[in-house]
């Protein structure tokens, strides 16, 4: 485990320090890929100074292949450092057939989660997270539902996804009343979605809660990978995630806009991207999903370059509405 290699952020107003870079197995772990690939680039998260992992009951295929990849690697290489990572989950989503079988109902939740540990051979998680919102449950069962997880020692800490600002608001205030405090909540933000800074990240602010983000590099469109076409075997061209559509002429102008910017700051734009999306100190860290262990590598060479002029980002600013981006 290298901890010089990162900076180390807290996470709201908790204990809990995250690393500034994290590593979500959302892509590129499960069924169909090679167990040593994978069990690769967890090796290097550790050499990279990559202590939190985040994995969700959902992400394959099939369903829960990452957590039971995952299982097995830490079965293999990482039993005897337990203590030194965080190992994340979430609940909510369709898992198994019948009324049960998906929601935030406390017999979904605890079922899934339970489901969960024993597919990662693990006695708790680090963080559960309540993946998106259900409104058909009642916001004092779901809140009541993660205090009873981290009472019970499933979870150590409990979290939200995906939640409106209104309703992380609501829920913060009655797991604070609770006496579990909500520790995070994961949303989307990047260069081409930075919906949150209206009004989420305030509301995180105010209550002290983290903020651990996904999709910093817009599921690709963030790096060079779209700029000469849409290869074969992308995202886009297979519709996961990310379909062709969204590969609009608009965006590839900025991101080579973003392009000139990074070189002269003597990155990637990819790095540009990881660095901006963490200039906010608010965002606790940007999870990066990788399908190699030099790509990981590369992602995380981003913390080398943190810092942003203010002409740095009003030129990233002016390049968007220059590409007709909302900035």
């Amino acid at each position: 485990m290298n901890y010089e290699r990162q900076p180390y952020r807290r996470c709201g107003r908790s204990g809990l320090l995250l690393p500034a870079v994290s590593l979500g197995l959302w892509h590129n772990f499960g069924g169909g890929k090679p167990l040593d690939g994978q069990r690769a680039i967890i090796r290097k998260a550790l050499d990279l100074g990559i202590t939190h992992f985040d994995i969700a009951d959902r992400y394959g295929p099939p369903l829960g292949a990452a957590e039971s990849a995952f299982g097995q690697i830490f079965r293999a290489d990482l039993r005897g450092l337990r203590d030194e990572i965080v190992v994340t989950t979430k609940g909510s989503n369709p898992m198994w057939d019948g009324p049960y079988g998906k929601g935030n109902s406390r017999k979904h939740l605890l079922a899934t989660l339970d489901r969960s540990l024993e597919r990662l051979g693990l006695g708790f998680v680090d963080i559960f997270y309540l993946h998106r919102d259900d409104p058909e449950t009642p916001l004092e069962e779901q809140a009541a539902t993660l205090d009873h997880m981290v009472r019970t020692g499933r979870a150590l800490y409990a979290g939200v996804s995906n939640f409106s600002p209104e309703r992380t608001a609501g829920i913060a205030a009655l797991m604070r009343s609770l006496g579990t405090p909500l520790l995070v909540h994961q949303p989307p933000y990047s260069l081409l979605n930075r919906g949150i800074e209206r009004s989420l990240l305030g509301v995180l602010e105010e209550e002290g809660v983290g903020c651990v983000v996904y999709s910093p590099l817009a599921q690709g469109l963030l790096t060079d990978r779209y700029l000469d076409g849409i290869p074969e075997d992308s995202r886009a061209a297979e519709g996961r995630f990310l379909t062709a559509d969204k590969v609009t002429p608009e965006v590839l102008a900025f991101v080579r806009a973003l392009g000139e910017l990074a070189a002269a700051r003597g990155q990637s734009v990819a790095q540009l991207a990881l660095a901006w999306a963490l200039r906010d100190p608010r965002v606790t860290s940007v999870l990066v999903g990788a399908s190699s262990p030099e790509q990981l590598e590369a992602n995380v060479a981003a913390v080398d370059r943190l810092g942003f002029t203010g002409d740095e980002l009003a030129a990233v600013d002016r390049a968007a509405k220059e590409s007709g981006l909302d900035a």
